[in-house]
């Protein structure tokens, strides 16, 4: 055994000793209580009629009510007194309103240092007088003494002997309960948790009562005379009952045999080793000051009992110091390794710095509990018992909240394929909401178990300052932020979602236009800023705000930007009309501020279009006069194809029908086409051609590429079918020499598209074009070479 464990067991052993001492001046002192039977003094009878006299009058018993509620909440009056500035400026120079608070704790600590000093000497004296006989016990009955401590560890034997029973007993109902905690179905993990700790938590604090009820009858009616609860065995119960207690709720926190009903998230090595040391300390402590301590001041004195209570408080902190210190960097490390794997960067920062700083808390709280213990040694074991359990409470309540967060809304949020794919970008808005706003629910839990405990050690009065006025009105606007935030980003989901469901082609009235992406967009931006701005001024206004010179400035603010932004203004108030008026949308090809090409995105102030070269421009509204949208329920290919003058003009049209048709049996491009053909004729008898003007009615931005594939169809017809598509001409000048001659020039006659004509559709011969054929044969004569250069000449 570790000389630090055997510290606990020392105190026990001194505590049984000073126990055992008090039997030598139990016949002395029961023999006086004998020969001078207590009578109800006539004082006393006197201050009973004068209370009963000032709680009749309603007036005294509301100042009695007033008197007593200040002095709950005061310090007890020797503390008070001790920490006073009068008590600290004693034997000084130094007014007492000008004593530092350093100054005062200096006094406090000196007293306190002094009183213990007395104590020792005063227990020294009356152990002295116990061993030398020195004392007014002068006689020592050994047969009293041996049958006392004999009925007393009977008492202790039996009472934890059934409460070892009844605990084997109940062994397998926790080890079924845990199993369900961990394996069970139906509830979230920690709801599952919380609701077998505590059905674990019923079932030991019925063993504890029913052990306690146990040592009672045996103590009553198996030791001593029967039928009669001795003072001794009624303290050791007593004490056992509420340390017992206590020890079943450290072991709600460290269950070291069942994993399913541990509250805090360590493993069962841990969880047994603190369990143990927790139970020594409060074990030791426990029966030391509720057994031991009231047993010496009953029975050997005062003085005696203060130094025992000092002597137990002084080993206990030792002990608790010592542990403390020596798991300092193992617990730091746990932590750390807790904080690694924890997802939430505010946990794990918090982790991180707690596991730098606990033991620093640690000893602050033995400190304090060892201060009190020696400056309040009447009420500060239940003090401290209390405190310990509101902040044991406060902090497991939070961190059991906090871990519910965690598992429910924490995680990342999944909706069903069906509400997925209405709604796409819903689940994405809903996951990076919801971590936010745990952060915020995280920090006001941690700043209510903050104030919890702080109000349960008495640092801060947390029912008095929420019945306050400014605790109310600052809970009462926190509530109701709360409550308009909820409410906005609820009314923002709502829209929001309203208008992705309008947008998604899959959902709604199918594909929208692009008229409706562009408004919906437009609307959904302008919303967004419309929320911020009015719960922004809601929550200032709610919070005590004054927003009516910001308005007011804001106002003004917006008057000198219009005048000085005029045409940042004429450039909004021209983009909100055009898109009223449907001018374009996301994806036409226009013209707008001379520029021709696709719009690729629109805004309240300008557009953004991309030409045929790729190039991107960014057209202001102000600049705009005209909008030319091609796109706009149908597109029309306006085409003029020009022929030779020798040409039929009906042929023409024939062939240009037969390519239409051509383009109609297309799989490309016949489904773009909403009507026929439409041929306006001659539009124009040029220098070299015939031009006939045909319009094909396409559907919207479609026409370019029904016009490119047309015109090659029709390029194909003409030339199968011999029509001539005039091209431009060239007249040769050969030119005169001073003496007016013309260089020779070799010219060679191709034969002529015609002759081919005829060649292959010959016209239909009769008697009268034969004479005429051989008549125009005879006048007119191939001219020969000769004939050629003759005329060169």
């Amino acid at each position: 055994m570790t000389p630090l464990r055997l510290l606990p067991w020392l105190g026990i052993w001194l505590m049984t000793l000073f126990a055992l001492l008090a039997t030598p001046a139990l016949a002395q002192t029961t023999t006086s209580a004998a020969d001078d039977p207590a009578q109800p003094p006539a004082e006393e009878q006197a201050s009973y009629e004068a209370l009963a006299d000032l709680l009749e009058n309603e007036q005294s018993r509301q100042e009695l009510i007033d008197v007593l509620r200040s002095q709950a909440s005061a310090l007890p009056a020797g503390l008070e007194a001790e920490l006073s500035p009068e008590a600290a400026a004693a034997g000084g120079n130094v007014a007492p309103e000008d004593v530092s608070l350093p100054r005062q704790l200096a006094e406090l600590t000196s007293r306190v240092v002094t009183d213990i000093g007395g104590q020792i000497e005063q227990a020294a004296t009356v152990v002295g007088d116990l061993f030398t006989g020195s004392g007014d016990s002068s006689t020592f009955d050994s047969a009293a003494f041996i049958q006392a401590a004999i009925n007393l560890g009977i008492v202790i034997g039996a009472t934890f002997a059934l409460f070892f029973v009844l605990r084997r007993l109940g062994k397998p109902a926790f080890a079924k309960v845990s199993r369900w905690s961990l394996n069970g179905t139906g509830l979230t993990p920690v709801l599952r948790l919380i609701l077998c700790v505590a059905i674990a938590a019923v079932v030991d604090f019925l063993l504890v009562g029913l052990a306690y009820v146990g040592g009672n009858l045996i103590a009553t009616f198996a030791v001593g005379e029967t039928g009669e609860l001795s003072t001794r065995a009624s303290l050791f119960l007593n004490a056992f009952l509420i340390i017992e207690l206590f020890k079943a709720v450290m072991r709600m926190l460290f269950s070291s045999h069942y994993e399913g009903l541990r509250l805090l998230p360590i493993s069962a090595h841990e969880a047994s080793y603190w369990n143990r040391w927790l139970a020594r300390l409060i074990g030791m402590v426990g029966y030391g000051l509720m057994v031991a301590v009231p047993l010496v001041n009953f029975y050997l004195g005062v003085s005696l009992g203060q130094a025992v209570g000092t002597l137990i408080m002084i080993i206990a902190f030792i002990y608790a110091v010592s542990v403390v210190l020596k798991n300092r960097v193992r617990l730091r490390g746990n932590m750390n390794t807790i904080a690694a794997n924890t997802t939430m960067t505010a946990s794990r920062v918090s982790l991180q710095l707690f596991a730098r700083t606990w033991h620093l808390f640690a000893l602050l709280y033995f400190l304090i509990v060892f201060v009190l213990t020696l400056t309040r040694p009447g009420d500060a074991l239940p003090f401290v018992l209390f405190a310990t359990l509101k902040t044991l409470a406060a902090v497991v309540i939070g961190l059991l909240a906090s871990t519910f967060l965690t598992q429910t809304i924490g995680r990342r949020i999944q909706l069903s394929d069906d509400l997925r794919r209405k709604l796409p970008m819903l689940e994405h808005r809903l996951n990076s909401y919801v971590p936010n706003a745990l952060r915020v629910l995280r920090t006001v839990i941690l700043v209510a178990v903050i104030m919890v405990v702080l109000d349960a050690w008495g640092a801060f009065n947390l029912a008095g300052w929420y019945a306050s006025e400014r605790g109310a009105h600052l809970v009462g606007n926190l509530i109701s932020v709360a409550i308009i935030l909820i409410v906005a980003l609820g009314i923002w989901l709502g829209l929001a979602s309203l208008i992705e469901h309008k947008l998604n082609p899959e959902t709604g009235t199918g594909e929208p236009s692009a008229r409706a992406k562009t408004l919906l967009s437009l609307f959904r931006n302008a919303l967004a800023i419309a929320m911020v701005t009015i719960t922004g001024m809601i929550v200032l206004s709610e919070i005590g705000i004054n927003i009516g010179p910001l308005i007011a400035g804001a106002g003004v603010l917006g008057l000198a930007i219009g005048f000085g932004a005029q045409k940042l203004v004429q450039d909004v108030i021209t983009g909100v009309f055009i898109q009223i008026e449907n001018a374009m949308n996301t994806g036409d090809v226009v013209t707008v501020g001379g520029v021709t090409g696709t719009a690729e995105r629109l805004s309240i102030r300008s557009v953004g279009i991309r030409d045929l070269s790729g190039t991107y421009h960014i057209v202001p509204f102000s600049s705009v006069d005209t909008v030319s949208n091609y796109m706009r329920e149908y597109g029309n290919h306006v085409g003029e194809y020009g022929i030779g003058y020798n040409e039929s003009i009906d042929e023409a049209i024939e062939q240009l029908k037969l390519a239409f048709e051509d383009l109609k049996a297309s799989e490309e491009h016949g489904f773009k086409l909403l009507a026929d053909m439409t041929v306006a004729g001659v539009t124009a008898l040029a220098d070299s051609s015939v031009n006939i003007r045909v319009v094909i009615k396409t559907t919207p931005g479609d026409q370019w590429g029904v016009g490119r594939a047309f015109n090659r169809l029709v390029k194909m017809r003409f030339d199968e079918a011999g029509i001539e598509i005039p091209f431009p001409h060239t007249t040769l000048y050969f030119g005169e020499n001073k003496a007016g001659k013309t260089p020779p020039a070799n010219v060679r006659v191709l034969e002529s598209t015609a002759q081919e004509k005829k060649a292959e559709h010959p016209p239909i011969i009769t008697s009268e074009t034969t004479r005429h054929q051989s008549h125009s044969e005879q006048e007119h004569q191939k001219p020969d070479h000769d004939d050629v250069d003759d005329v060169s000449n």
